[in-house]
């Protein structure tokens, strides 16, 4: 069979995603300090995009920097369009439809959560133990030993390489090594640069004057059994009756596990909502948080350029163009970005009002489907607009997720929230008994009466997602603090 070359004429359709749409996209699941770095990015990247300084804001105030009320709330999600193929645009009206930037709320004086502008510098434990060490008694050697030593502790103050590393580093011997570490040993915070908890503990208990003690004894041969709360088998090793057990671990209970963690230089990084949730009455409004977000317009400076647009050269033309239009589109953009995040955020407070009247046992279950039908966007949208998104409520702050959770039946055939669970869980645990407290079963059969019906496993599977431990590692016995 011959090989010929033929032509043919076929007709499909393709979706296609436009640089613009995905600029969109990507702006709408952008957190807000990704929002800045990118609004910063682009400003240094398009000359004819910049920041309205606040005095020409407050110049300029009028309709267009009203603060968005909800009735202006209902634009769909982010379905830009623009008609730029042709040449033939309006720049005059272009420019001065996107040359304002967003307004930034008004609080009317509301309290709203305040954060430190700024925090005191925190000595480390590096240069804690560092000072301490210059002002000892020791020669060249030994500094030398301590420098290297002082240098390999983690965080929480323990020594990170071996006695037989620093004396290969060093040259020095064993009995300089050994002494030099015992002098940093003994430094603040005790049990500092110790190898591992029992040296952490058991330099603590001798610095205290509690060498050869029951105290010592537990931490050197029983702190296996100290971690399982196995009280009666220490004291029958030991020879020695419960209450002088209970007695010692009140000591061991009292020591620092962790000593270099006081002087963590880690600092705090608060986080900043997206937006407020406000009780106003019987309702709640809801305010978007723009502030220090800046307020971006076109340039003037090129919009007088562009005005002699027949002096220009076409390359000119085409450039000045095409900026005005990148900027035209992340000013729309971001503008679509806060309007969703508004009718997001507002189709959640209408489905989530028993949680923000009386709290966490009242949040009900909810899902993406539930807000992207009640407000007509797609599932896509919703979890893009609740991703790394955070508000403030008066039950505290949450990020947007949060509020989404899958549901448990109840005894009556309702739907309860796998948050409200948790939360029901919690606070049975909290009011127990320590010296009997409930298993996972008890805690299950406690939740029937408060008509949740949950199976044993699903109690150990949600407790152990909170982090709480087992019964039997939360007995308290008698006697113990």
């Amino acid at each position: 069979m011959a090989i010929q070359l033929r032509q043919s004429l076929s007709l499909h359709q393709q979706l296609i995603m436009t640089p613009q749409l995905q600029q969109a996209i990507k702006l709408l699941q952008q957190s807000r300090l990704e929002l800045l770095e990118t609004i910063y990015q682009e400003m240094e990247v398009n000359p004819l995009l910049e920041e309205q300084s606040l005095e020409e804001a407050d110049e300029k105030k009028g309709p267009e920097v009203e603060p968005l009320k909800p009735e202006q709330q209902s634009s769909s999600e982010v379905t830009v369009k623009e008609d730029m193929r042709t040449g033939d645009v309006d720049w005059e009206v272009y420019m001065s439809e996107y040359n304002t930037g967003w307004a930034s709320p008004s609080f009317d004086g509301r309290d709203t959560p305040t954060f430190e502008s700024f925090t005191p510098s925190k000595t480390n434990l590096c240069e804690h133990l560092t000072w301490q060490f210059s002002m000892s008694d020791v020669d060249e050697r030994q500094k030398e030993i301590g420098s290297h030593i002082i240098g390999n502790l983690d965080k929480d103050g323990y020594l990170q390489t071996s006695v037989e590393e620093i004396l290969e580093m060093t040259g020095c011997t064993l009995e300089e090594v050994e002494e030099t570490l015992d002098i940093i040993q003994n430094f603040d915070p005790v049990g500092v640069a110790a190898r591992d908890t029992r040296e952490c503990l058991l330099i603590q208990a001798r610095f205290q004057g509690l060498e050869g003690t029951i105290v010592e004894k537990i931490i050197l041969e029983h702190l296996d059994k100290l971690e399982t709360k196995k009280y009666n088998q220490i004291a029958k090793s030991l020879s020695v009756p419960l209450s002088e057990v209970i007695s010692a671990i009140n000591v061991i209970t009292r020591l620092e596990p962790k000593p270099g963690r006081t002087y963590s230089d880690e600092e705090t990084i608060y986080v900043s909502p997206d937006i407020y949730v406000f009780k106003t009455g019987d309702d709640y409004e809801i305010i978007l948080n723009e502030d220090g977000l800046p307020k971006l317009r076109i340039s003037q400076y090129y919009r007088g350029i562009l005005s002699k647009r027949d002096s220009l050269a076409d390359g000119t033309k085409e450039y000045i163009q095409d900026k005005i239009k990148s900027a035209a589109w992340l000013i729309k953009s971001i503008h679509q970005r806060q309007r969703t995040i508004y009718r997001v955020t507002e189709s959640i407070v209408r489905f989530q009002k028993p949680f923000l009247d009386k709290g966490i046992a009242y949040l009900k279950p909810l899902v993406l489907r539930d807000v992207a039908e009640d407000i007509q966007m797609h599932e896509s949208t919703i979890s893009r607009v609740t991703t790394n998104k955070y508000v403030h409520t008066p039950q505290g702050v949450f990020e947007l997720k949060y509020f989404f959770s899958s549901s448990i039946n109840s005894l009556e055939g309702d739907c309860v929230a796998s948050e409200s669970v948790k939360e029901h869980i919690r606070t049975i645990i909290k009011s127990e008994n320590g010296s009997k407290p409930y298993s996972d079963q008890e805690v299950a059969d406690l939740l029937k009466n408060l008509n949740i019906n949950v199976a044993r496993r699903t109690v150990a599977k949600y407790r152990e997602m909170m982090g709480i431990l087992p019964s039997r590692k939360r007995k308290k016995h008698a006697g113990l603090l």
